[in-house]
């Protein structure tokens, strides 16, 4: 059976779990459409979600379209669980974002379908909430034309919109209006379609459209448009339709070699790891044995639930045990390709966990290591000398959530410091340094020289050679580039360098001897060890000679404020170091567009509601990163600073 995995993407409060809801409803997997607001939807299955009525954790059911089984993906919309999305979008066949009638197109939105488009993924839009007050649908599709992408079709008109009474009438062969827009849009992503469009538009069968468009938005080229309403189902079934023509059904492979790969892993009842495996190729059995453990059972999603089966086949998503060592992201056999993992930027907050308890301790530090099992990117980090354990966030809601979970899943009460700033540090230039074996006061038996290089931003760290790789055993270069990537987690100033390439210029070993008649003697032999300590303090010597300087991280804002609150907004945006570079009036309104550093960004928030009499609507999203202007505040907490010469040695000879 053909199968599609298809995610749910929304900006927060846009219908997406209502959405899911309806979609299984339609297809008689469930009786009673469940809602946010009442705490019993089908995909918001944790306590925490009901709660607070948002998605937090990624969640799969299944239905079926036409004999495809769908896998359907709920993603969370709140901008603080970007991580979830960017996991799930490794596994997608193809996407529905769903954008509001009333509130039109947002800031996570736009994020969502750059993120899409660059990733060529297939996606239909969903207007959602036809029938709520202050909808719009002509409006709202312009606005997706201009913010999102003009390569969009309509694919019906809306009737009586902001009405309880409002319905989707899907358009057909008959609409001359809608065949030439469709024979337009399509044109511009094919060029025979185009030539055949200039000869004689009118005459182009209607079928043979439809079938272009089904084919130009499996390529991502085209971005039907529905409308509707989750709550009351209008324009659901159209939307099903549309699912089951426009975007790309898989056959998989089942003979091919094993490959798959882990985007969800949880915790069971038992405390035991669950895998969510999404399978591109062969078949996984239970009992076979892989890098992460041996299967002890697999459960494949069906018609809502997951069900249990003696292997999952290519295409499909199944819940696989028995992986004790499995990390979110890890491959299962042989990897799918090179393709990017990292589609929005990294966490740019970061905070100090301190448990209520100080017994506690050891109890926090293993509650965040399986908390960060499930999420790597809260990147929690120990500070022996000071004893405390740092976590990175993307926003207030995640550190909430975080507090409320330690309490409730592991009963473990914390508070946190302030909340500050993620920078980064970039090389201004090259730098090199050379440590030699009995030489300068190298009390090392290895010869390790490097040079730094900056590199474009985004690409990430290169370790190269230039040194002859069989001058020296592989699992010394594997210490030296280990070393390298963990020593540039912090930088000259204590912030991680995570754009350069650096090459190893020099490299030097003591053969494996021993005195006569004697077993190995590690002092007078070169050890992984040697490279492990040498390389830091040549690493740091070619920073400095490179220099560094420090980047905070920039969001763009968008301020929808009352306009007798203009001026006090100005001089407030100015206190906070934000700069507005556009402004439009609407009406009693003001939209004010610009950048503002991350660090600023809670302040604003705090501060709008008094500034607007509560009226005030702010959209923020991480934009790029900028060169710290004035003092630069230094990071630097690890015990084994290589900075300090005299230290480091001393700290690594107690260690020894």
């Amino acid at each position: 059976m053909s199968t599609l995995n298809l995610g749910i993407l929304a900006h927060v409060d846009a219908g997406k779990t209502s959405l899911t809801e309806r979609l299984l409803h339609a297809a008689g997997v469930i009786d009673e459409v469940g809602s946010v607001d009442e705490g019993n939807t089908q995909t918001d299955s944790l306590a925490l979600e009901r709660q607070r009525g948002i998605t937090i954790k990624s969640a799969v059911v299944s239905f079926e379209i036409g004999g495809v089984t769908v896998n359907l993906i709920d993603t969370p919309g709140h901008p603080d669980f970007i991580a979830e999305v960017e996991r799930v979008l490794s596994v997608l066949d193809g996407a529905v974002l769903v954008v509001s009638a009333v509130e039109g197109v947002q800031a996570q939105t736009r994020v969502l379908m750059r993120t899409l488009r660059r990733l060529r993924i297939p996606t239909l839009i969903f207007v959602n909430k036809i029938d709520r007050g202050g909808a719009q649908d002509e409006r709202v599709l312009r606005t997706i034309s201009e913010k999102l992408t003009p390569a969009v079709i309509a694919m019906g008109s809306v009737r009586e919109v902001g009405t309880p009474r409002s319905d989707f009438r899907p358009y057909g062969a008959a609409d001359a209006a809608f065949t030439a827009r469709l024979a337009e849009v399509l044109a511009e992503g094919d060029d025979a379609l185009l030539a055949a469009f200039v000869d004689d538009a009118a005459r182009m069968p209607y079928g043979v459209l439809r079938k272009e468009l089904a084919a130009q938005t499996r390529r991502a080229l085209v971005h039907p448009v529905y409308f509707g309403s989750a709550v009351t189902g209008a324009g659901v079934d159209s939307l099903i339709s549309g699912i089951g023509e426009l975007l790309p059904a898989i056959e998989g492979d089942v003979d091919g070699p094993v490959s798959g790969t882990v985007f969800k892993v949880e915790r069971g009842p038992a405390g035991e790891k669950i895998a969510y495996v999404r399978m591109f190729s062969g078949a996984l059995p239970v009992r076979e044995q892989t890098d992460a453990g041996r299967v002890t059972a697999i459960s494949v999603f069906e018609r809502g639930s997951a069900v249990q089966r003696g292997q999952v086949v290519a295409g499909r998503i199944a819940k696989v045990r028995g992986l004790t060592d499995v990390r979110i992201g890890d491959t299962i056999g042989t990897p799918v390709n090179e393709a990017e993992t990292h589609h929005f930027a990294p966490p740019t907050l970061e905070t100090v966990v301190v448990p209520a308890r100080p017994q506690d301790r050891g109890a926090l530090h293993l509650a965040l290591a399986h908390l960060a099992e499930q999420d790597p990117l809260i990147n929690v980090r120990q500070d022996e000398i000071r004893r405390e354990v740092s976590v990175s966030l993307y926003g207030e809601v995640q550190k909430e959530v975080i507090q409320a979970t330690l309490a409730e899943d592991f009963h473990v009460d914390v508070t946190f410091r302030e909340t500050t700033t993620i920078c980064v540090e970039r090389l201004s230039g090259t730098g090199a340094a050379v440590e030699i074996m009995h030489e300068q006061g190298n009390p090392f038996l290895a010869t390790v020289g490097l040079r730094v290089e900056p590199a474009p931003a985004g690409t990430g760290v290169e370790f190269g050679l230039e040194v002859e790789p069989g001058s020296m055993p592989p699992t010394f270069f594997k210490a030296v580039e280990d070393t390298v990537r963990l020593t540039l987690l912090q930088g000259v100033h204590g912030w991680e360098i995570s754009d350069c390439t650096v090459t190893m210029t020099h490299s030097g070993y003591a053969a494996r001897q021993s005195h006569s008649h004697a077993v190995f003697d590690k002092s007078m032999s070169s050890t992984a060890g040697d490279f492990r300590n040498l390389t830091p303090l040549v690493l740091m010597s070619a920073l400095r000679q490179a220099g560094t300087r420090v980047y905070e991280p920039m969001h763009r804002f968008r301020l929808e404020i009352p306009a007798d609150a203009f001026g006090q907004m100005v001089a407030a945006l100015a206190r906070l170091r934000a700069v507005p570079q556009s402004s439009e009036s609407r009406g009693s309104a003001y939209v004010l567009e610009g950048e503002i550093p991350a660090a600023m960004v809670h302040g604003l928030q705090r501060q709008l509601p008094a500034l607007t009499r509560g009226e005030g609507e702010l959209e923020c999203a991480f934009d790029r990163y900028q060169p710290v202007s004035g003092p630069v505040r230094s990071r630097r907490r690890s015990d084994h600073n290589p900075l300090n010469r005299k230290e480091y040695l001393l700290r690594v000879k107690r260690r020894v």
